[in-house]
């Protein structure tokens, strides 16, 4: 059941992870322009272009790096690091998931369709894999 869990979170890291691979070598998929994807997918107020291909890059890894940690979360040892590694990723998507309801986020990145798909999608799944890290902290403790 764990194992299931930890890939339920890793397998939407991955494809967040890949996508932001792809943006680092260039494309505008789903889009047509990159001035588009910069309002899809960062949303920053007046955004006229994506972050650095390096930015964005590392971000890939930073991204793949916390779906590896999910899955790593499921090694019946007692590290620590393991687990205050699953703490830490857990506060950093809750808080991500909550701030994409505030009004203080909202206003830093007002474009759209960003703040929609922030609203129905960006947020909750930042909670949902937040929720999940929790859950596999809990079992490591348990």
């Amino acid at each position: 059941m764990i194992a299931g869990l930890a890939s339920l979170i890793f397998i939407p890291l991955l494809a967040v992870s890949m996508v932001h691979l792809m943006w680092a070598f260039g494309s505008t998929w789903p889009v047509s322009d990159p001035q588009t994807l910069a309002r899809t997918v960062v949303g920053a107020k007046d955004i006229q272009r994506m972050p650095s291909r390096l930015m964005t890059g590392l971000v890939a890894i930073a991204v793949l790096a916390a779906g590896i940690w999910a899955l790593a979360m499921t090694d019946p040892s007692d590290s620590p690091i393991l687990t205050w590694g699953g703490v830490a990723l857990a506060l950093v998507f809750v808080g991500r998931g909550i701030a994409g309801f505030t009004r203080a986020w909202r206003a830093m990145v007002p474009e759209e369709p960003f703040a929609t798909f922030d609203r129905k999608l960006y947020s909750p799944l930042c909670l949902a894999i937040g929720v999940g890290f929790v859950t596999l902290v809990i079992w490591r403790l348990a």
